[in-house]
């Protein structure tokens, strides 16, 4: 019964592709544990716990690892997008493009010229 609870959270870290997954059920207690690539992706699947089970859920038990802690996602430009645009996304905040901008000096010499497929970090802020 809680795993089809948490169903979404389970499908979203197959698409996710999380790494050295784990599931397990004891006692009622949905035991999740993995590896995210970012710390990005594991807010998602955080997001989608407190979605399916609110804030403090009592039913499941996450260990969500993130292997790489240097940067908050990794983007690829996709046709149309912006900075603005996509520091709004990971943010909430179009003006932090800025920071998106500063983090990639080494491939973008202008914060209005970005073209699909390059490939962006998002720094930790």
């Amino acid at each position: 019964m809680v795993r089809a609870k948490y169903q979404g959270v389970l499908d979203l870290g197959e698409k996710l592709n999380i790494q050295n997954g784990d599931v397990s059920e004891e006692n009622g207690v949905l035991k999740v544990s993995g590896t995210a690539a970012t710390q990005y992706e594991k807010n998602l699947l955080w997001d989608a716990i407190k979605a399916a089970g609110g804030d403090n859920p009592s039913d499941i038990m996450a260990d969500i690892k993130v292997a790489d802690e240097s940067v908050y996602a990794r983007h690829t430009v996709a046709s149309g997008e912006t900075l603005g645009k996509i520091a709004k996304h990971y943010y909430g905040d179009a003006m932090k493009y800025k920071d998106i901008f500063a983090a990639n000096t080494d491939i973008l010499k202008n914060p209005d010229l970005i073209y699909p497929d390059q490939e962006l970090i998002i720094p930790n802020l």
